[in-house]
């Protein structure tokens, strides 16, 4: 069973990584999926899609979940049946749940060069302390792409924007916490973060 990894940054929330290796029809077979959820993987285009989604249904068990534990609102946020706040993420070959008593936020992303493509569109505040011609740039806006992200799903305001309300303390990239704000309506919101690497991969999550 590839459980990658599982971190407990505090004595309310625990995060776990899992690695996909294994195929569509040996994730399937192991799950039990409401109605609506079946609907939607079979929908999948994508195998990596599929094997994503039930990768995070493989750690709902992890957690003592199951996927009829989840549910969504309006705006797409996961919840669980239980009141405990829970976010969800995936990339490529891994996925990551993160559960906690507090407001939480998690991403995974792959590191790669063309991020520095879209870079003018999620960074601001940010281009102050990063160096282009470093050396640890693309992992550098990798994290600071996560820890927005990771912000917007704790969040979940429409009309939240990562470069004009999402702001990343400076940090270096041998750190594993930062802080980070959003600046949303005239209020201020601070949030701490955690961030790790791994195989190539970024994850950070945000907690209250």
């Amino acid at each position: 069973m590839p459980l990658y990894k599982t971190i407990t940054p505090n004595s309310q929330t625990t995060v776990k990584i899992w690695k996909i290796t294994e195929s569509y029809e040996h994730l399937m077979m192991k799950v039990d999926l409401k109605p609506a959820a079946l609907n939607r993987v079979l929908g999948m285009k994508s195998e990596l899609h599929q094997r994503g989604f039930l990768s995070v249904r493989h750690l709902l068990q992890e957690f003592g979940y199951v996927d009829a534990d989840l549910f969504y609102d309006d705006n797409g946020k996961p919840h669980l049946k239980d009141g405990k706040h829970i976010s969800i993420t995936h990339s490529f070959n891994f996925s990551a749940v993160i559960v906690s008593d507090l407001t939480v936020g998690i991403d995974i992303e792959k590191q790669r060069d063309k991020i520095t493509i879209i870079a003018h569109k999620f960074i601001d505040y940010e281009q102050d302390y990063l160096n282009k011609d470093g050396a640890d740039y693309i992992k550098e806006l990798t994290a600071i792409w996560c820890v927005k992200e990771s912000l917007y799903k704790l969040f979940s305001m429409p009309g939240l924007s990562f470069k004009q309300h999402c702001l990343v303390i400076p940090f270096t990239i041998n750190d594993t916490e930062t802080v980070a704000w959003i600046d949303y309506k005239s209020k201020k919101y601070r949030y701490n973060i955690h961030f790790l690497e791994f195989e190539g991969f970024t994850c950070a999550y945000a907690i209250v």
